[in-house]
């Protein structure tokens, strides 16, 4: 899984990534994922992380400086942000702390949660 902190060692805070838009380098993630349907690259935390080589190698990378994994922008309208409930939890379950793009089919989770 990717996990992102942006805060400091020990604080509580993070977001965890559970899906991306492939729009470069699909050659490498169909490699990697066994599969050519570009829908499923990088649909759910597990599937992200095998399409973007993503291991505990990793693990405490600074994503703001260049290297094998960083955050980057690109300018692609995103379009309207949604809001929803987190999946596969039960603490907390009520609260509105997952945000996705919506109508936007790469974006993991149960339909009625993407609306």
């Amino acid at each position: 899984m990717l996990n992102v902190s942006g805060d400091t060692e020990g604080a509580g805070t993070g977001v965890l990534i559970r899906a991306a838009e492939p729009i470069a380098g699909l050659g490498a993630m169909q490699s990697r994922r066994g599969t050519e349907r570009v829908r499923d690259l990088a649909r759910g935390p597990g599937r992200l992380a095998a399409a973007f080589d993503i291991d505990r190698s990793l693990d405490g990378a600074d994503l703001c400086r260049e290297g094998p994994l960083w955050l980057g922008v690109d300018h692609h309208h995103v379009g309207v942000i949604g809001e929803s409930v987190r999946i596969g939890i039960t603490k907390d379950a009520d609260r509105l702390l997952r945000f996705y793009v919506r109508a936007n089919p790469f974006v993991s989770g149960p339909g009625r949660l993407n609306v």
